[in-house]
């Protein structure tokens, strides 16, 4: 082999990928320290971004189809210097391939809760997570701020070093929307539009990607708070308390007194007339029971004076002073009222304690 022929073999003619992986993000032609022929042909296939790169110098970017690489198509490149023998001079370049396609279904999610202001829990914690589509569109920016000068850099070395960045976006993003936390789970897909908004014009301008679709799957607050919630909604679901009770008891009685418990419906609504009967002369004399006496006290009967205050009255009763005036209002107890102030004598009193 002559010397043209030796340093022919030593140049670089024709340029490609040929991609059949799913996962390939950035890939460096090796090159085997060989200088690139001046008319070469580059094969950039669809779905492909070829970026020249001189000494850590960023020079022609070639979109899909077949080129000649020759010096009117790389005019930053053109100060080379090359062989100077009897064919075309050569130039020594980094060739890497990007894949522009659409990359989708990658998982995001917080690793520390995020910070924010509800207007429903006021400072709360709320972690999320959820998936992503993204494609590159600034193949410089990508390669200088994400994949470095990686020979084959993949999706899932992308997913270690971006997670933490669209997370941190998207928290700011969360952040300033302003939703309730109680209202995201109902709004998840008008959430995560709403964020692409305020989302894509950072991640584009910082690392050379477009997010073209951004789901949000799942927003959780803390234990104690969804523990909170469930004891509000099941307050919720019960209604009235004191429905709630009775029905209760009715329904003990008649499971006691029923088919299961052996006896008729009849004596079953005997039993449940009486249950409440029962349970109203209890709530009476608990309410007319003094409380009890210390260890070693004297009982002693307090005297009643003649003419008696609402508030007096309810302290003998056991009562609210509200509800010894509403009793005065329906009739229930006798009363006088003076001015504003009500007075109910000693033997008004005496009556109503005999009904």
């Amino acid at each position: 082999m002559d010397i043209f022929g030796f340093i022919k073999g030593e140049l670089l003619e024709i340029i490609e990928f040929n991609d059949d992986s799913r996962d390939t993000l950035s890939w460096r032609f090796p090159d085997e320290d060989k200088a690139i022929k001046n008319g070469a042909q580059l094969i950039v296939r669809e779905s492909q971004a070829a970026q020249f790169v001189y000494l850590g110098q960023f020079g022609e970017c070639f979109g899909p189809g077949k080129h000649s690489l020759v010096t009117e198509n790389i005019p930053i490149l053109t100060k080379l210097k090359g062989w100077k023998y009897g064919f075309q001079s050569p130039f020594k370049a980094d060739v890497y391939y990007v894949t522009t396609r659409l990359f989708t279904g990658n998982k995001w999610g917080t690793a520390n809760p995020i910070m924010m202001r509800d207007q429903d829990f006021g400072i709360v914690r709320l972690r999320s997570f959820g998936t992503f589509d993204f494609r590159i569109v600034d193949p410089s920016i990508f390669l200088k701020e994400v994949a470095g000068t990686d020979h084959h850099f993949r999706l899932d070395e992308f997913a270690d070093t971006m997670r933490s960045r669209i997370v941190s976006v998207f928290s700011d993003a969360l952040a300033s929307c302003g939703v309730p936390a109680l209202e995201i789970a109902a709004r998840y897909t008008e959430l995560g539009d709403a964020l692409l908004p305020l989302i894509n014009p950072q991640v584009t301008v910082k690392y050379g990607i477009e997010i073209t679709s951004f789901i949000v799957e799942n927003v959780s607050v803390p234990p104690e708070v969804e523990a909170a919630i469930d004891k509000r909604s099941s307050m919720g679901a019960i209604g009235n308390l004191n429905d709630y009770v009775k029905f209760q008891m009715a329904e003990s009685m008649t499971k006691g007194g029923g088919a299961d418990g052996g006896g008729s419906p009849a004596a079953a609504a005997g039993q449940m007339a009486m249950g409440f009967g029962m349970a109203q002369e209890m709530m009476k004399s608990m309410q007319a029971q003094p409380p009890p006496l210390p260890a070693g006290a004297a009982a002693t009967v307090p005297e009643i004076p003649e003419l008696l205050s609402p508030a007096q009255v309810a302290e003998i009763l056991g009562v609210s002073e509200a509800d010894v005036i509403s009793s005065i209002n329906a009739g229930d107890l006798k009363g006088k009222k003076i001015g504003a102030s009500h007075r109910i004598t000693r033997a008004a009193l005496d009556t109503f304690l005999a009904e």
